[in-house]
């Protein structure tokens, strides 16, 4: 007859070195991954994370250890966290343990759990359908689109507008989109936060949307499993509910970061530019888990900071590796006021071939990317001899390139407080059809103004841009206000 396998582990603390904590256990130890408790009223959290001989186990705390000390007992029930799932986690935004963290009030006793962490779906049950995500947002659709069931990242550094593009995507996710959106907040500042439940609230958009923080100013331990956690509600929704799941990561980067401090906390030798010697492997057990299957899809948004817009860091880097499409945001564009910030050079998906999206489109993209490269060659040489040294050939390069950066140019939703202009989604097809005239020449007798912060090609208005100088003025302004939603940190 087997064994069993005991169900309570009781143990003494006895080392606390700040957040990590050394028990001891007469009986058998408790397993990697498992969830002890200590302290008054058993508040602060641990999880076990190496077994450093046969009666000591070496934890994580989870929680803030004030007031802990030597000798405290610590208690088990075998089990990992576990997170809560339900339908009812609507609307609702919740930490890593699954408890409330909202006004909302508490959730139900006999709300089902499933443990944080689960192994990613074998290749054999993984579905291949490549399919566009359209977003709504003109320069991602048409360049860089979404792959359905796929992985995004937004690369950027700090105040290129990263998050204000994940709102936007979920604004504009609840008239195209019939599944449930997740938004996972790793190392958010409490601002962000309340922030982005106060506009998704006014957007109508919360009652499809379940959030999951760990936020910047709780223990490293927190932050590294926020993302499993989120992940666990997830897989619910797509393998029991049977739906479509868009999922949300505002920070990749906070992740990797959080892990960096638990592997220094756990006394590992760092590894290149000072992050773990796990990174790959731990980037790998929360990016497997995100895909499609015949149940549903889970497609993410990442976004990940990029530490001195460095994209050969180690952190950017290894997440390049997992995604179907990147959405590069670019400083030097953030500073000309093109917003969204997209560098639509640097910026690619795997979408982008003929097979897959339709003949017309790839056409269109090859031609907007040569253009826009042909410009970029020519700066130099316009910074030192002047527009008027080049061939015509060249000069209406030039003005179409730049009637091409303005149309990219899109007022959001979430910006409108700040510009005055109201957003605008616009549907693919418009968007094609927009680079197609430009391209044509049908635009380069009108100021390139008229083309700045516009939806559809349609909505170019000659009123508003009666001549050039009123033109400027008008962008002048609007690219002001821009930068204020933009750049404001987030």
């Amino acid at each position: 007859m087997p064994e069993t396998v005991p169900t309570h582990y009781q143990g003494v603390i006895t080392t606390i070195r700040g957040s990590v904590v050394d028990a001891s256990f007469d009986a058998e130890l408790p397993n990697v991954h498992t969830r002890l408790t200590t302290g008054r009223d058993d508040t602060i959290v641990l999880e076990v994370a190496s077994h450093l001989n046969e009666s000591t186990v070496r934890a994580i705390a989870l929680t803030p250890t004030a007031g802990l000390a030597r000798g405290d007992a610590v208690f088990s029930d075998g089990l990992p966290l576990m997170m809560p799932v339900s339908d009812k986690l609507l609307g609702r935004m919740l930490n890593v343990f699954g408890k409330p963290v909202d006004l909302g009030g508490p959730l139900p006793e006999d709300m089902e759990k499933r443990p944080i962490y689960a192994a990613a779906v074998p290749l054999s049950r993984h579905t291949v359908k490549q399919e566009i995500f359209t977003t709504g947002i003109k320069i991602i659709d048409m360049l860089s689109p979404l792959e359905k069931g796929g992985k995004t990242g937004l690369f950027g550094g700090a105040g290129v507008g990263k998050t204000v593009l994940i709102t936007e995507m979920i604004n504009n996710m609840v008239g195209l989109y019939e599944g449930v959106s997740l938004f996972c907040g790793i190392g958010e500042r409490c601002r962000e936060a309340e922030e982005l439940y106060r506009e998704m609230e006014h957007a109508g958009v919360l009652k499809k949307t379940a959030m999951v923080f760990g936020q910047m100013n709780e223990p490293s331990g927190a932050r590294f499993k926020v993302g499993h956690a989120a992940l666990t509600l997830a897989e619910f929704f797509r393998d029991t509910r049977r739906q479509d799941v868009l999922l949300l990561i505002d920070n990749i980067f906070r992740f990797i970061q959080a892990g960096s401090e638990v592997s220094g906390l756990m006394g590992r030798i760092p590894s290149h530019v000072g992050y773990q010697p796990t990174l790959a492997t731990e980037l790998a057990e929360l990016e497997e888990r995100i895909c499609s299957t015949t149940s549903g899809s889970i497609t993410s948004v990442q976004a990940v900071y990029v530490p001195a817009d460095d994209f050969t860091d180690p952190a950017a880097s290894h997440t390049f590796s997992h995604l179907s499409a990147s959405v590069v945001l670019s400083r030097k564009r953030a500073s000309q006021g093109f917003y969204p910030a997209v560098d639509p050079l640097a910026s690619n998906s795997n979408m982008v071939t003929p097979d897959i999206i339709s003949t017309r489109h790839y056409e269109a993209v090859q031609a907007v990317r040569r253009v826009l490269s042909e410009y970029e060659d020519l700066k130099d040489i316009i910074a030192m001899l002047g527009l008027e040294e080049l061939s015509e050939a060249d000069r209406r390069t030039v003005a179409t390139a730049r009637r091409l950066e303005r149309f990219f140019s899109q007022p959001f939703f979430t910006t409108t407080q700040f510009t005055g202009l109201q957003g605008k989604l616009v549907p693919l097809e418009k968007t094609i059809e927009g680079c197609e005239r430009i391209l044509n020449g049908e635009f380069l007798e009108v100021p390139e103004q008229a083309l700045y912060m516009i939806g559809a090609i349609d909505e170019v208005d000659l009123t508003r841009f009666g001549h050039a100088t009123a033109g400027q003025n008008k962008e002048t302004m609007v690219k002001n206000q821009a930068q204020q939603a933009y750049g404001s940190g987030r």
